[in-house]
């Protein structure tokens, strides 16, 4: 998937030079390590572009980066989030890099992962809604969903010997917003004189290329568009959408929608409703709505009433029939693999975590049999 954990390493990248070269591997790679993607490598091109910290991507780039690679390119180093990444046999697919002093790490963001994602779609809870406290459906996932079964793991049993057997980088844990996470996503700028000012709202959850496309088509309609995407609370699109959505809470869906470039601004928790006070208070010259369906107000009134009544409400046709409904049935589709995913994937995280401890420990024995030595 391409979700808001990535802009965010993005950020952290490109805050480290001054121009960011973003390698997107294709569908056969990722199929090969990890398992099944979720978008397809065409899909992810296209997303990982409309991240506003992203000056080119290099599409199917190795799964092995190489001094090679980033000579290729003109790249002084390459940066990665501090989990690892392994091959299909378990190597560190930055070795050489880092042997080279070529490597930078960002932090990982908690609270998000794939692994985490595709749990919420499948378990249909929705403990992860902003309003909603933690249940026992969703207690359960984050115990047994990147668990990792004793067959998995034959060769190296004593990895399992933590608290839960959990390897930090695929275990489930919960996503805190911060007012600075949003000040570092937000572009800070205000509309300038001569801006046309447009105005979209929905759920924008699970942000996909669908969502990329229409905000693209939409920033398009002006020479100096600044768009402000509305968007509603975790009960309001619970209530139009139904079983466990959003799947992603407002917090996630907010830092989403403000790390794509085609957006200027977001309202978090906007009205349904796109009322006057709305279209005053921001000044705003269009409103744009996709080909989905309008679902009516609580009382049956059109959502958009005030704006079609302006004359300044057009619905625009991104082109792009993708909807979170779609990536939902792609992940319940190949849930079996998705799920040897994660098993496999976390087994070879912690041989790594066993493998690292014991050369730490290592060390020390060593360092202490140095000490005694000297004192005697």
């Amino acid at each position: 998937m391409v979700h808001y954990g990535h802009s965010n390493q993005l950020r952290q990248a490109r805050a480290m030079g001054d121009y960011l070269i973003v390698g997107v591997h294709t569908d056969e790679e990722i199929s090969k390590h990890k398992g099944p993607p979720v978008f397809t490598q065409e899909e992810r091109y296209k997303m990982v572009k409309a991240i506003k910290w992203v000056d080119e991507i290099v599409p199917g780039a190795p799964y092995v980066t190489t001094l090679e690679t980033l000579d290729k390119y003109n790249c002084d180093f390459c940066v990665h989030g501090n989990d690892i990444t392994l091959t299909v046999d378990g190597k560190d697919t930055y070795e050489e890099v880092k042997n080279a002093g070529r490597y930078r790490e960002c932090k990982r963001t908690q609270g998000v992962s794939t692994t985490d994602l595709v749990g919420r779609m499948l378990l249909m809870t929705k403990a992860h809604h902003s309003n909603i406290d933690e249940d026992m459906d969703y207690r359960k996932h984050t115990d047994n969903f990147g668990k990792v079964p004793a067959w998995a793991n034959h060769d190296s049993p004593t990895v399992l010997s933590g608290p839960k057997g959990h390897s930090p980088w695929t275990g489930v844990s919960q996503f805190l917003q911060t007012s600075q996470k949003i000040i570092q996503f937000a572009s800070g700028k205000e509309p300038q004189p001569g801006d046309t000012i447009i105005y979209v709202a929905g759920a924008f959850d699970l942000f996909h290329i669908g969502h990329v496309d229409f905000l693209e088509k939409v920033h398009k309609l002006a020479e100096q568009p600044y768009v402000i995407v509305g968007l509603h609370f975790d009960q309001e699109v619970n209530l139009y959408k139904g079983k466990n959505y959003p799947i992603m809470n407002v917090h996630e869906r907010t830092l989403s929608v403000l790390a794509c470039r085609y957006v200027s601004e977001v309202v978090i928790g906007a009205p349904y409703a796109v009322s006057a006070d709305l279209l005053d208070h921001f000044k705003v010259d269009i409103v744009c709505h996709g080909m989905t369906e309008l679902v009516p107000d609580r009382d049956g009134s059109d959502p958009y009433e005030e704006p079609k009544r302006r004359g300044i409400f057009q619905q625009v046709d991104s082109g792009n029939n993708l909807t979170t409904d779609l990536i939902v049935q792609r992940i319940i589709k190949n849930r079996l693999e998705f799920e040897a995913r994660n098993q496999k994937k976390e087994a070879k995280e912690l041989a790594v975590l066993e493998a690292m401890k014991r050369r730490e420990e290592g060390k020390q024995t060593a360092a202490v049999s140095c000490q005694e030595d000297h004192e005697s």
